[in-house]
C-alpha cells in the first residue's frame, strides 16, 4: 500500500513531477492505488484552496475513511505526543492492518515526522521511483 500525506498531496497538487509520473502509472495498473488519509486530504485542503479536488482527479488516488476504530486510533495518537490528527492518520494507515497485506510505504515531504518503524520515503529522494 502506498500512502500520501499531507504534505505529498499537496505535491501532487502542486504537478510534483515524480508523483504526478507515479499517479499516472498507478493509473494504468487495474488494482494498484494511491491511499490518501481522510485527515490528511483535509489538511491539504484547508493549507490550499483545491488540493483536495486536484489530488482526487487522478483516478488511482483513492482516500482512507476516518472509521470508528481509525478515530479512536488516531485521537490516542494525538494524544500521545506523535503529531498533530493529519499525521496521526498517516502513521495509523501506515501501520499494519487485517485490512491491507504486506508493507506500507508512506510518501512525505517530512520523513522526520514519523518513527522508526515506519517506512517513509520522502518525495524528493532520487530513487523514489527507482532511478538513481
Amino acid at each position: 500500500m502506498i500512502i500520501l500525506d499531507a504534505t505529498a498531496v499537496l505535491a501532487l497538487a502542486d504537478g510534483h513531477k515524480s508523483l504526478n509520473q507515479l499517479a499516472a502509472n498507478m493509473a494504468r495498473t487495474p488494482g494498484d492505488a494511491l491511499w490518501v488519509p481522510a485527515l490528511c486530504l483535509a489538511q491539504a485542503e484547508a493549507d490550499s484552496a483545491d488540493a483536495g479536488r486536484a489530488a482526487l482527479a487522478f483516478s488511482s488516488v483513492m482516500v482512507d475513511a476516518l472509521d470508528t476504530v481509525a478515530a479512536v486510533t488516531v485521537g490516542t495518537l494525538v494524544r500521545d505526543g506523535f503529531g498533530g490528527p493529519d499525521t496521526c492518520h498517516a502513521l495509523y494507515c501506515a501501520s499494519p492492518r487485517p485490512q491491507f497485506t504486506g508493507m506500507s510505504i508512506l510518501l512525505t515531504a517530512c520523513e522526520d515526522r514519523y518513527p522508526p518503524g515506519i517506512v517513509s520515503v520522502d518525495i524528493d529522494s532520487p530513487g523514489m521511483l527507482g532511478f538513481y
